[in-house]
């Protein structure tokens, strides 16, 4: 492991890959904060660029600043969904996602991306962790096991990118930085119920169920899972301050070290949007018991992160969630048109 020296934001010529996405406006907010120019940061469309393909990955770093030109590399583009998409999807996330980091991994190495000291940044994701690794979460953990049967392909093709990058700092001398995030939350989520991850995915449920009167909403499975969240804006930060200090692909745990369960966090959601209060809080939940918890327990130890970058979360959960609720409620009609 080695640090970075100090980043010039200023003269660095970014490709972002899921730029337009949830996590990615984010960091581009953050790229623009610490003072790269908007002529210096590139976002690939994916109706211009299949980044499954090779040639669409070795034509995105010819047209984003042109050949040879690119400093840095930040790689946030996924197929991902919650257990349900996983469950229906296991080959097509397993091979998107690894095909993506594949092709631009390479082709970062043949535009001459580590020639120059350039850097490349993969975000990869705390599936990745076996199924039943120690509480909390610790980097070393990493390959002691395998992950949850349900999102086990996608882990398993983010870790890889994470062993390309390593391979290729070892042969190659390309600099990587491999963050590993905890379930993420904000605006700009997505809110489809096919498709979201568990925060949105309540949060819309509570709202329209309030709104339409109804009884009750369903949940899947028991609530004695534990999960953790992180703030979207709080992991862009982490995201670039890993980006500016590290120059190994060293795996980095981005989160909160707080953990709740998936019945409290329906308790809480159901009570900050209004559809229920403690009173009634029982007779409004219904579990559907059928349905898989996915993963028991997820809460990161992120002392790595505090010793490596200098990086710890700032927005408390609750006020997080806030910030969430009154985002969907003033952008309903933007969130259903994205679905």
């Amino acid at each position: 492991m080695s640090a970075a020296s100090p980043t010039d934001w200023s003269s660095q010529r970014v490709i972002v890959t899921g730029g337009s996405g949830f996590l990615g406006r984010h960091v581009l907010e953050g790229l623009r904060a610490r003072g790269v120019p908007d002529s210096n940061i590139f976002v690939p469309r994916s109706k211009d660029y299949d980044l499954t393909e090779p040639d669409a990955c070795k034509r995105l770093y010819k047209d984003a600043f042109g050949p040879g030109k690119t400093t840095m590399v930040i790689h946030l583009a996924a197929e991902v969904g919650g257990i349900g998409a996983n469950r229906e999807n296991p080959g097509r996330y397993f091979y998107a996602n690894m095909a993506m980091a594949l092709h631009l991994i390479e082709q970062a190495r043949l535009d001459g991306l580590a020639d120059r000291g350039g850097k490349f940044v993969q975000t990869g994701t705390i599936c990745a962790y076996p199924n039943l690794t120690p509480v909390p979460f610790k980097e070393e953990n990493l390959w002691n096991g395998y992950p949850e049967v349900t999102n086990a392909p996608y882990g398993i093709a983010k870790k890889a990118a994470w062993q390309m990058l390593d391979a290729y700092k070892l042969q190659y001398g390309m600099k990587g930085v491999y963050v590993l995030p905890v379930n993420l939350y904000g605006p700009h989520d997505n809110f489809n119920l096919h498709s979201s991850h568990v925060i949105p995915a309540l949060i819309r449920k509570c709202i329209e169920a309030k709104d339409a009167g109804r009884e009750f909403i369903e949940v899947w499975g028991t609530g004695s899972a534990s999960r953790e969240f992180l703030y979207v804006e709080d992991c862009a930060d982490g995201i670039l301050t890993a980006a500016a200090k590290m120059d190994d692909p060293e795996p980095i745990n981005l989160g909160t070290n707080m953990e709740i369960t998936i019945r409290d966090l329906v308790h809480l959601i159901a009570r900050l949007t209004g559809f229920a209060d403690e009173s009634t809080i029982e007779q409004k939940i219904r579990w559907d018991t059928t349905k898989p918890d996915g993963q028991p327990r997820r809460c990161l130890d992120v002392t790595r992160a505090k010793e490596r970058i200098e990086w710890q979360a700032k927005v408390g959960f609750e006020e997080g969630l806030k910030r969430t609720i009154e985002w969907f409620k003033e952008h309903r009609g933007d969130a259903d048109a994205r679905m």
